[in-house]
């Protein structure tokens, strides 16, 4: 019996991974209209919304009816099911695919991956990989458990206008920001986000995002990924041309999509790796 994956559509994956997967959608809304995620919006025309917004777009989780529609047509073809899911303690998304799998004792089995984007999607080329080695379900889950302690998720947001607007800044530190030009770094630890550091202007602010790599440590021969936010990478490109020392040119790259996007805005760069 094989196994397939399942994942909802926070998590950003390169296409020749995602055609191997099944995505479960969440919903983008703005104002009155609703969108599938990766459905009817694609991450580009999500961008071009959001700077075009003068009201923050928000996201909803799928139900649990969602999950159930996607686990069926896979268990009923006789497959097992591993679902990943965005961090649990950033969306209830996680409870709605143990709900869902609560309809297949044995068959789903459901994870968390403590993390968002592309560090989530870190998570699925692992469980592929193990797929592949012929590993069940409940093996994938036990390995993905703790694999998922070695994600490592850290990005550099270009604008403070969209945590402002989000409620996440007041007005009066995204001005001051603004003024000095900061760029804060984030990270995202145990299913939190979390500002570990501030840097006045981009050179700076990729400075101290490398540094937190590679104090970190990079398994370079384990699968990382680089990711942008908006309708271009071009901060992604400067960024890695800046530290191909550490990012190859040939390096995994993915837009990053709503979930992530609506508060970062556009030109954030994020990397996620298996730390050493």
């Amino acid at each position: 019996m094989s196994v397939k994956i399942v994942v909802d559509s926070s998590v950003d994956l390169i296409p020749e991974v995602k055609a191997q997967v099944k995505t479960v959608a969440l919903s983008v809304l703005f104002g009155d209209q609703e969108y599938k995620d990766g459905v009817t919006i694609d991450p580009v025309k999500f961008y071009e919304m959001l700077t075009g917004s003068e009201l923050l777009p928000t996201t909803s989780q799928p139900t649990p009816v969602a999950f159930e529609d996607a686990y069926r047509e896979l268990v009923e073809a006789g497959h097992e099911v591993v679902c990943i899911t965005i961090a649990s303690k950033l969306s209830g998304t996680y409870q709605s695919a143990t709900i869902a799998a609560g309809e297949f004792p044995g068959k789903v089995f459901v994870v968390d991956s403590r993390s968002a984007a592309i560090g989530a999607g870190l998570l699925v080329e692992w469980a592929l990989k193990l797929a592949e080695e012929g590993k069940n379900g409940e093996e994938i889950l036990e390995a993905l458990m703790e694999k998922r302690k070695e994600v490592r998720l850290y990005a550099m947001v270009d604008t403070l206008e969209y945590l402002k607007k989000g409620g996440r800044l007041s007005s009066t530190v995204a001005f001051v920001g603004g003024v000095l030009n900061l760029k804060p770094i984030i990270s995202v630890e145990e299913g939190e986000i979390k500002v570990i550091g501030k840097a006045r202007g981009q050179k700076a602010a990729f400075s101290t995002l490398t540094n937190a790599c590679l104090e970190t440590g990079v398994k370079t021969e384990e699968p990382y990924m680089l990711g942008y936010t908006g309708v271009s990478d071009e901060n992604l490109t400067k960024y890695m041309e800046e530290n191909a020392d550490v990012w190859p040119s040939d390096s995994k790259k993915t837009i990053i999509g709503s979930a992530i996007g609506t508060h970062a805005g556009p030109g954030a760069v994020a990397m996620a790796f298996f730390a050493k």
